[in-house]
């Protein structure tokens, strides 16, 4: 796609001059408030005056329960996969998420109706690949 990738090496002296910024960093496997490196990242990228995207979940934000550990990212919109997580709608994530958009990933419908979930989901995704909630 032509997109230059770096590694950080702690630092990112030219996060200014980007358009945006995708978080990535911290996913599912958060267990209390980033640390080192990770810790580091995302307080430079809350200091740009760059929007952030976060993939699924915002780093430093646990999923499950919404809990918002520092630092955390504020990011101008979220873009979830297959189902919105639980912890996205809690009030101190929420202010943290922006935008909410749900992406299909290739779920088939019959998965969200069985346990645990027991859902009648349908067709999500007939018209768009991408829904905003919020």
């Amino acid at each position: 796609m032509g997109v230059p990738i770096r590694t950080s090496g702690g630092r990112i002296p030219d996060l200014e001059s980007a358009e945006l910024i995708i978080d990535a960093l911290i996913g599912y496997s958060l267990r209390g408030a980033p640390r080192g490196e990770a810790a580091d990242l995302i307080l430079q990228a809350n200091a740009a005056h760059v929007p952030i995207l976060a993939l699924d979940v915002r780093s430093g934000v646990d999923a499950g329960a919404g809990a918002v550990h520092g630092p955390a990212i504020r990011a101008r919109a979220t873009m979830t996969r297959a189902l919105p997580k639980q912890g996205l709608r809690g009030a101190a994530a929420r202010k943290h998420v922006g935008e909410l958009y749900l992406a299909d990933i290739g779920v088939p419908p019959e998965l969200y109706e069985r346990p645990p979930l027991d859902l009648t989901a349908g067709l999500i995704f007939a018209r768009e690949s991408v829904i905003r909630l919020w």
